[in-house]
């Protein structure tokens, strides 16, 4: 997979959990956590997306 793509791939990841995250906190509240646990796992993959080149 190229640099493009998998950047692409990412992006596409990171709006599904970003999603996932925002509907988790609407239901269950910011704190809860498996809206933490959902954030983390956010913050790993805007990292991978920040360091992909």
């Amino acid at each position: 997979m190229g640099i493009k793509s998998r950047k692409q791939f990412l992006k596409m990841e990171i709006e599904v959990k970003r999603r996932i995250m925002y509907r988790k906190a609407m239901d269950l509240g910011f704190t809860h956590p498996s809206v933490v646990d959902c954030s983390q796992e956010l913050d790993v993959l805007l990292n991978k997306y920040l360091n992909a080149s």
